[in-house]
C-alpha cells in the first residue's frame, strides 16, 4: 500500500484535519483567555504597586505571559480538540461510515495524526522563538519588581563563586574568557569553614591562574576588627572564567540551540550539566506529545454511540491523556532530582504512552 493509500480520500482527510484544528485552537484560545485573566487578577497588583506603572505595564506583563500560557494549554487542547472531534464523528456515524468502506483504525486516525505533527512543529518553533525570549524577559523584569529593565548586555550579576575554602562574591560580570572583567569584588577568606577576613574591591581581571582585583583593596580583619586599605592583590587561584560567567543558567529562558551550547560550555569547564541535559531533551519531546494525542483520544472514536458509552469513552481518553501530563511532569522531576538519566526522563513517558495507545486501539478495534 502506497503513503498516499493509507489516509482516507482527499476530500474526508481535509475534512477531519480542518475539524480537528478548528476545535484545538478555539479551546486554546478559550483557555488562554481564562488562565490569563486569573493570572492578571493575581498579578496586577504587584505590577502597578511600582511607582509609574500602569496600564502599559499591565498590557506589556500580558504579552511576556500570553505565550507562556499557550505553551502549557497547547498539549491539553490538542487531547481535547482530538476527543470532541472523534467524538462528534462517532456520534454522527462517521467514524461507522469510514470503517464499513474498509478503513482501519489507524487510518481513520492518520488525518489527525498528521494535523498533530503540524501542531508539534508549529509548537516547537513558537517555544523556541517566543516562549523562551518572553520568559528570560520576564524573568529579568520580576526580579526589579516590574521596574525599569536593565540592558541586558549578556551581564551576569550577584555571583558566588567558591575558590578552595574562601568565597568569592561578584555583583556584576561582562565580557567572557580571559576577556571578562569583574565589578564589586568581595572574597570571603576562610580557615577550615571559619571567616578570616573580607577583601573587597571595585574591580578585577584575569590575572595568571587567578584575578587581578583593585586597584585599592580593603581588607577587613575579624579578629582584630580592623580595617586595612592595601594596594592589588591576586586572589581566587585555580577559578576559571566560566565559573563565573557561567554560574546561572535558566533552561526555560533558552532557545533549544542557546541551551544545547551552554551545556557544552559547562561541559569544557568542568561543570555538572545533567539538571539541564532533561531540560533540553524536553523541549523536543513536550511539543511532539501533540502528535501522541490523538491516538490516546481515539477510544473516543470507536464504538457505536447509541450504546450509551460514547461519554464514558471520552472519558477514558481524557484520563489516558492527563495520566500522561502527569508521568510527563513526573519523570522530569526525577531527572532534575538525578534519579532518572536526562534522556530517559525527557522520552520515557512519550515511549510509554505511544505503546500503551497502541495496545488500547489494536486490542479493541484492530
Amino acid at each position: 500500500m502506497s503513503l498516499a493509500g493509507f489516509f482516507p480520500s482527499r476530500t474526508i482527510s481535509i475534512y477531519m484535519a480542518r475539524m480537528f484544528l478548528v476545535r484545538t485552537f478555539v479551546i486554546v484560545a478559550g483557555l488562554v483567555l481564562i488562565l490569563q485573566t486569573l493570572d492578571l487578577l493575581s498579578t496586577s497588583g504587584d505590577i502597578l504597586a511600582h511607582p509609574g506603572n500602569g496600564q502599559e505595564q499591565i498590557w506589556h506583563y500580558v504579552g511576556l505571559r500570553a505565550p507562556q500560557i499557550i505553551a502549557f494549554v497547547l498539549p491539553f487542547s490538542v487531547l481535547l480538540g482530538t476527543i470532541i472531534t472523534l467524538a462528534t464523528m462517532n456520534q454522527n456515524s462517521e467514524i461507522i461510515a469510514l470503517k464499513a468502506s474498509g478503513l482501519s483504525a489507524h487510518q481513520v486516525l492518520a488525518p489527525l495524526i498528521v494535523a498533530a505533527l503540524g501542531v508539534a512543529v508549529i509548537s516547537f518553533a513558537f517555544n523556541d522563538r517566543v516562549v523562551s525570549r518572553a520568559t528570560a524577559t520576564l524573568d529579568q523584569w520580576q526580579a526589579v519588581d516590574y521596574g525599569p529593565l536593565p540592558i541586558d548586555r549578556g551581564d551576569r550579576s550577584n555571583v558566588w563563586v567558591r575558590a578552595g575554602d574562601d568565597l568569592i562574591e561578584v555583583a556584576q560580570i561582562s565580557g567572557k574568557g580571559n576577556a571578562a572583567r569583574l565589578g564589586g569584588i568581595s572574597v570571603y577568606q576562610r580557615n577550615n569553614g571559619r571567616l578570616i577576613s573580607i577583601v573587597s574591591a571595585p574591580r578585577g581581571q584575569r590575572e595568571g591562574d587567578g584575578w587581578l582585583i583593585g586597584p585599592k583593596t580593603t581588607r577587613f580583619d575579624v579578629a582584630s576588627g580592623k580595617q586595612i586599605i592595601e594596594g592589588p592583590v591576586v586572589v581566587g587561584h585555580g577559578v576559571g572564567p566560566d565559573q563565573f560567567t557561567l554560574a546561572s543558567v535558566d533552561a526555560d529562558g533558552l532557545s533549544f540551540g542557546a541551551l544545547k551550547s551552554a551545556i557544552s560550555d559547562l561541559g569544557a569547564a568542568g561543570r555538572p550539566t545533567r539538571e539541564l541535559e532533561g531540560p533540553l531533551w524536553h523541549k523536543l519531546s513536550s511539543p511532539l506529545s501533540a502528535a501522541l494525542m490523538p491516538l490516546l483520544g481515539a477510544v473516543a472514536a470507536f464504538g457505536i454511540a447509541r450504546s450509551g458509552k460514547l461519554f464514558l469513552r471520552a472519558v477514558i481518553a481524557m484520563a489516558l491523556g492527563f495520566a500522561y501530563f502527569i508521568a510527563d511532569n513526573f519523570a522530569l522531576a526525577m531527572g532534575n532530582l538525578g534519579a532518572y538519566p536526562p534522556f530517559l526522563a525527557a522520552w520515557a513517558p512519550f515511549l510509554l504512552f505511544l505503546l500503551i495507545g497502541e495496545a488500547v486501539l489494536i486490542r479493541t478495534e484492530e
